[in-house]
């Protein structure tokens, strides 16, 4: 019997997903107010993560679960070096290194690698469902709101394998299907929801830690306003709430 392993961690992690959204930054980002001076300390703290993920991810290429979940065409860090170089300039490995937040998420995502490596799967979900999805607007926000030059800037979106709306959205119907393939038990499923939460929650304690940085950009009063009242977030909705559609190639 087929597990709906997608279903399960999509409707497990609502209200996270809900939190991440509400988070000031992702306000203010969502409203157009997207800097360079702090657009480029997140892709370095993903960058840290992108590695740590793909390293471990790599490592288990040929286990019996993880190997299944193993798609090298979603890797993250090469194109998160060319956005570095392009905001930090040619010496960015020399400028850059991961948040309070940032080192956490790392370190978490090491320690699963070594003692329950199927929860890797619930960061592989979470992230690279999140960049073809949802990932897609933030892309197009940021590029409008900096002005980028044609090609660069926002590597880190750029899926050169997928480089369609229909074959990103043919991508992520096949990654589901593998996913709830796998051979795994109710137990383990349990785990992978409640560690899918827990990378909402890293996400966003690094958002939190980029809100300072914002606030200087906005001034505190236009900070308040924009962020004061939250919203229903897209995956999650109550009756006579309200909720920002989004595009079919923007939803999970």
């Amino acid at each position: 019997m087929t597990c709906h392993i997608d279903i399960r961690v999509r409707e497990g992690t609502k209200h996270s997903h809900t939190m991440v959204e509400n988070t000031a930054f992702m306000k203010c980002f969502l409203k157009g107010i997207v800097e360079k001076s702090f657009f480029r300390k997140l892709l370095a703290d993903l960058y840290f993560v992108y590695s740590a993920l793909e390293e471990e991810l790599q490592r288990y290429q040929e286990h019996c679960i993880m190997g299944l979940i193993y798609f090298p065409e979603l890797n993250r860090k090469a194109n998160l070096e060319k956005d570095l170089a392009f905001y930090y300039g040619e010496n960015w490995r020399e400028e850059i290194k991961p948040s309070p937040a940032g080192k956490v998420y790392v370190a978490r995502i090491h320690e699963i690698a070594n003692t329950q490596p199927e929860l890797l799967i619930a960061h592989a979900y979470t992230r690279y469902m999140g960049d073809l999805s949802g990932g897609q607007a933030l892309r197009n926000i940021a590029r409008s709101a900096m002005d980028l030059p044609d090609d660069q800037g926002t590597a880190m979106h750029e899926f050169e394998q997928l480089p369609t709306p229909e074959a990103k959205r043919a991508f992520k119907e096949r990654y589901r299907q593998v996913l709830n393939s796998l051979p795994i038990n109710e137990a383990t499923i349990e785990k992978i929801v409640n560690e899918a939460n827990y990378a909402f929650a890293l996400n966003r304690d690094v958002f939190h830690e980029l809100e300072v940085d914002v606030k200087s950009t906005v001034g505190e009063h236009v900070f308040d306003l924009i962020t004061r009242q939250d919203k229903v977030g897209s995956t999650e909705h109550t009756p006579g709430s309200y909720v920002v559609k989004m595009a079919p190639e923007y939803s999970i």
